[in-house]
């Protein structure tokens, strides 16, 4: 969802990451200055809680992006450039925070 809370479906292939799916489809709010490096936070987005589990844990440096550079960190809170689709994401819907629109 947008940070102007309109839903926008996407298709993404299999070992693409969650940003250039994002990015290659326009998808406002989700920037990736730092082509998924890892070392902007331009592409946070807060994972639904049904997908939690499935999306893992951020790693070290990307949890130190989200506590640095991040408004409104919450518990679903990740870069979406350390997201990669996989089968198993299907369906994968993700929130993009109103301060990035």
């Amino acid at each position: 969802m947008s940070a102007s809370g309109a839903e926008q479906a996407v298709d993404a292939l299999d070992g693409e990451s969650v940003m250039a799916t994002a990015v290659k489809n326009g998808v406002p709010g989700i920037i990736g200055e730092c082509g998924g490096n890892a070392s902007c936070a331009t592409c946070h987005v807060w994972v639904r809680d049904e997908f939690l589990s499935l999306v893992g844990e951020p790693g070290e440096m990307e949890d130190d992006l989200l506590d640095l550079g991040v408004g409104d960190r919450r518990a679903g809170s990740r870069l979406s450039c350390q997201i990669t689709c996989t089968p198993e994401l299907d369906g994968l819907t993700v929130d993009v925070p109103p301060e990035q629109a």
